[in-house]
Parts: structure tokens; C-alpha cells; sequence
């Protein structure tokens, strides 16, 4: 147990002077730790993802649809970064009591009739894209701006 409480406060250490921390955990649901776990697997290269869309799809939550000339199924990533996504999983989760605008988004998925984890991947795909716009503009999250239908 000490060597665990001794490395949570070296990764709270080395999180805090990184300087896309304070970015990261002005996100609803990023504490420090799961802060430092979505910085560890995104890396500090702003241009590593190009697009939301690549970041999106590198972390699992972008869906995969295919199509053919009669059907269109929407599927789950499987091949994704794994850690990564189950950061995303916990960042979801915990952002459902911390945003009143996320609880309202999967709120508004679960009556579209989605399963919990469909609706859980959903927010975390849309606070990825916001999480990407934020580390290349250098801003802080805004509710307002994330969720602007929320009253």
C-alpha cells in the first residue's frame, strides 16, 4: 500500500507540471489520475492526431458503420487503444455527476433507447473532440461551448 500511495503521488506530481495539466483537468470527471492515464496514451504532440475524427478512432469511441447496397450497421471499435479507452470509460462515467451538459447528452442517448455502454462511449466520443480542440487551442473547457443545449 505505501509503494502504491508513493507512485499516485509521483504521477500527481509530474501530471501537475506538465503544461497541458491544467487543460486536462479543467474537464469534468479528469482528476489528476485519470488525467495523467488520457495524457500518458495521448502523448504532448499536438500534431500526432490531425483531426478529432483520428483521435476519435484511435481511442475506440468513433463508431464503424458499413454499409451495403440494402443494410447500414453501426459497430464498436474492438481494435482500439485499450487503455486509453478504459480511461475514457471512467472519464465518462465520473463526468455524469460532475456536467450538468453530460448528463443531459447521455440522458438524451439513454431515451433513444441505447444501452448504458453505448451511451457512456457516446459522451466520451464527444468529450474527446472536445478534449482535442482544447490541447491545440490552448483553452480551457467551457460547459457552455461543449453542451450548448443545456439550460
Amino acid at each position: 500500500c505505501t509503494s502504491a500511495n508513493e507512485l499516485e503521488a509521483a504521477v500527481v506530481d509530474a501530471f501537475t507540471a506538465h503544461e497541458d495539466a491544467e487543460i486536462i483537468t479543467s474537464f469534468p470527471g479528469l482528476g489528476p489520475l485519470t488525467g495523467a492515464r488520457v495524457l500518458a496514451e495521448l502523448g504532448d504532440d499536438h500534431t500526432r492526431f490531425a483531426t478529432a475524427r483520428a483521435l476519435k478512432a484511435y481511442a475506440g469511441s468513433a463508431p464503424i458503420t458499413r454499409s451495403s447496397g440494402r443494410k447500414t450497421i453501426v459497430l464498436a471499435r474492438h481494435i482500439k487503444n485499450q487503455r486509453l479507452a478504459s480511461a475514457g470509460y471512467n472519464w465518462a462515467f465520473a463526468a455524469l455527476t460532475a456536467s450538468a451538459g453530460a448528463r443531459a447528452h447521455y440522458d438524451r442517448r439513454r431515451a433513444a433507447e441505447e444501452r448504458h455502454v453505448a451511451a457512456q462511449r457516446n459522451l466520451f466520443n464527444r468529450m474527446l473532440g472536445c478534449l482535442h480542440h482544447c490541447l491545440t487551442h490552448h483553452i480551457p473547457y467551457d460547459e457552455q461551448t461543449a453542451f450548448p443545449d443545456t439550460a
